[in-house]
Order: structure tokens, then C-alpha cells, then sequence
């Protein structure tokens, strides 16, 4: 790792313990692991308020409005 920061994190114990066994097993530390899943969450993300962005160009669509075009056209 590269210039890696310290961080104090509270898990919950059975978290922990999962945590342990699975980097027992994967002959990976419990840093590795969680500096992977929280690279994994925050590019999820960036990929969640890339798509918002991509349609913030759309019209508006009121629920109830939607609803009754379904059932005009008997969809519903």
C-alpha cells in the first residue's frame, strides 16, 4: 500500500469475525479487504450520479398522471 492513513473503524463483531476468517482464508488483510469494498461502494456511486446526471435532461413524470395513462391504455 501506498501512503496509506490510519483510520479507527467500529465493527460489528460478527462483521469482524467474518472479516478474520475470510482474510484467513484468502491470505488477505482486513485492510485489503475493506479498502475493496469501500473503492467498490464509492465507484458505484460515481456510476449512480453519472446516471442522474445523464437524465437530468428528462421531463418530469407525476405518478398519478403516469398511472392514469396506464390504465387509459389498458396496461393496468
Amino acid at each position: 500500500m501506498s501512503e496509506s492513513r490510519r483510520a479507527t473503524v467500529y465493527l460489528d463483531p460478527e462483521i469482524h469475525r467474518a472479516l478474520k476468517l475470510k482474510a484467513a482464508v484468502s491470505d488477505r488483510s482486513i485492510s485489503e479487504m475493506v479498502n475493496e469494498a469501500v473503492r467498490f461502494s464509492l465507484a458505484e456511486d460515481a456510476e449512480d450520479l453519472a446516471a442522474f446526471e445523464d437524465r437530468a435532461a428528462e421531463p418530469d413524470v407525476d405518478f398519478g398522471s403516469f398511472v392514469k395513462s396506464l390504465r387509459r391504455r389498458g396496461r393496468i
